[in-house]
């Protein structure tokens, strides 16, 4: 079979609203993009969805359909450099659609460059972003733009997309194929349009000269060796971080070390990573060793100055400490029970003599009348009720069994005695 040195997805891409799958809640007949399109107007755009859903052909044919000057950079490669150069470019033509893939991997700084053109009109923003935007755009970024989420394709759209491939595109038209078993393919595509034709046509290349019969086995044979069995957007992501996690708070380091390496290698952000392991160090870890949340803190830092491929050893690093290290969910527990307690109990009131007297009326009430000052007394320490009245004596934090919080726990029991049962 002849070849192309475009790929496939490439060849396929929609190249009108008309031709593309999915998104009807978009860009069907009552699709908001449309409905916007059909007033000509275009608002600056984050979409937010699953690679291979059409973020990069919808900024594309948005751009077009709106016949404004198209530019397009990756957070990749890209920087505050770039930027200025578009945007120097779009003020001398009145304006201009800036498209930028992966947005969610722009600095701080990066994504302030934006601010002016984009306020001032300048540059209608579109990025793409496989990323929570809550969690990876600024805020001020969002206040400008329109966020909408795009959906993965499901098996009806991807079967139409491969029967569409197979009838239409320049090469594969001319060959004899026959989809006898899609299971796999679909699986292994996970919803991903571009995915599923490029491994498509890969299984097309490498399967003769001949009529080609789609099925599990060719698939599995052609394809399973050449990708890495983890998808983002899928179940494994759920499954695999679930295991990397279960594996921290079970002291394994390996296995720890071995789910890291699996995330990695499927191309799993770096960040999510590091944002889990912040959250595992206070939950698991605790006050069993408080130089976890430290180590947790510098590597997302690490992580987000240092960028992938380096940070992994960075990860690896925080990850292996913190598997090996003690461990104790008694802060966490102890946030469950006042949390119970707040909802069961009430919005308990202040004592009055822990409240603030700003004003000579509060005092003449009895607000912050009879509070004990701490460092007046030996040890600095001294016993007073800190509680609500319906709760006194009630005990949130049980230190854990490890040593640093047995430490905790005999000395809570020196200064409380029989006031809390430690």
């Amino acid at each position: 079979m002849a070849t192309s040195s475009k790929p496939l997805a490439e060849r396929m891409r929609p190249r009108t609203l008309d031709e593309i799958v999915g998104q009807k809640h978009l860009i069907g007949p009552k699709g908001v993009l449309r409905e916007l399109l059909d007033r000509k107007q275009l608002p600056s755009i984050i979409f937010w969805g699953p690679p291979g859903t059409g973020k990069t052909t919808l900024a594309r044919i948005l751009a077009g359909e709106a016949d404004r000057l198209f530019f397009q950079l990756s957070a990749v490669n890209a920087g505050v450099k770039e930027v200025r150069e578009v945007i120097k470019t779009a003020e001398k033509a009145g304006g201009a659609v800036l498209f930028i893939d992966e947005i969610h991997r722009f600095s701080k700084s990066q994504q302030d460059a934006l601010l002016g053109a984009v306020e001032s009109g300048t540059l209608t923003l579109i990025g793409a972003t496989t990323e929570n935007p809550s969690f990876e755009v600024i805020n001020a970024l969002l206040s400008r733009t329109q966020v909408y989420t795009l959906n993965p394709l499901g098996k009806d759209e991807l079967l139409g997309i491969l029967q569409r491939a197979i009838r239409e595109d320049e090469l594969l038209s001319s060959a004899k194929i026959r989809l006898k078993e899609t299971g796999l393919l679909l699986r292994y595509s996970g919803g991903d349009a571009r995915k599923l034709l490029n491994l498509f046509e890969m299984i097309v290349m490498q399967g003769g000269e001949k009529e080609l019969v789609l099925t599990d086995e060719l698939t599995e044979h052609i394809v399973q060796q050449r990708m890495a069995r983890y998808d983002k957007g899928g179940e494994d992501h759920y499954d695999i971080i679930s295991a990397f996690i279960k594996s921290i708070r079970g002291s394994d380091p390996n296995a720890a070390i071995y789910w890291l390496a699996r995330m990695l290698e499927g191309g799993e952000d770096p960040k999510f990573i590091a944002r889990r392991l912040l959250i595992l160090a206070s939950e698991d870890i605790g006050n069993a060793n408080p130089n976890a949340l430290l180590l947790a803190n510098a590597t997302f830092d690490a992580v987000a100055r240092i960028g992938y491929p380096e940070c992994a050893i960075n990860l690896a690093q925080c990850v292996s400490y913190l598997a090996s290290s003690p461990k104790s969910n008694a802060s966490y527990a102890a946030l469950k029970r006042a949390l119970d307690a707040v909802k069961k109990e009430g919005e308990q009131p202040v004592p009055l003599h822990l409240r603030n007297a700003p004003t000579r009326l509060m005092k003449e009430l009895g607000y912050g009348s009879d509070y004990h000052y701490a460092h007046d007394y030996e040890k600095n320490f001294v016993q007073q009720e800190y509680l609500p009245e319906k709760l006194a004596g009630r005990v949130f934090y049980e230190p854990g069994s490890n040593a640093r919080e047995a430490e905790i726990r005999r000395h809570l029991k020196a200064l409380w005695g029989d006031k809390y049962k430690y």
